[in-house]
């Protein structure tokens, strides 16, 4: 399991990406690879769950993110291995 934060370092470029970044986002779910999509409060980024991939494929998938490309964001990846989940999350042992 991973968890991806995008921490907001150009802001005013944002608008020209968004549209890709928003594409970005829907293929991660297509794939299922992503869980959840966030917002880091108070507006410093964003955050995701992620899933169902090897570390290099997160890094690659992460360095696709057109808000990532184009330096609007820094983006940074922890791998977690969960020991302990709900039931509902039993499937993120795996």
């Amino acid at each position: 399991m991973f968890i991806i934060t995008l921490r907001i370092k150009d802001k005013t470029r944002a608008p020209q990406f968004t549209d890709g970044h928003n594409a970005w986002i829907r293929r991660g779910f297509d794939d299922g690879v992503f869980l959840l999509v966030g917002s880091l409060q108070p507006n410093a980024g964003g955050a995701i769950l992620a899933h169902n991939a090897s570390p290099e494929d997160i890094e690659a998938r992460v360095q696709d993110d057109p808000f990532v490309a184009e330096g609007v964001v820094s983006a940074e990846i922890l791998a977690v291995a969960p020991g302990r989940t709900d039931e509902r999350l039993a499937f993120l042992k795996a």
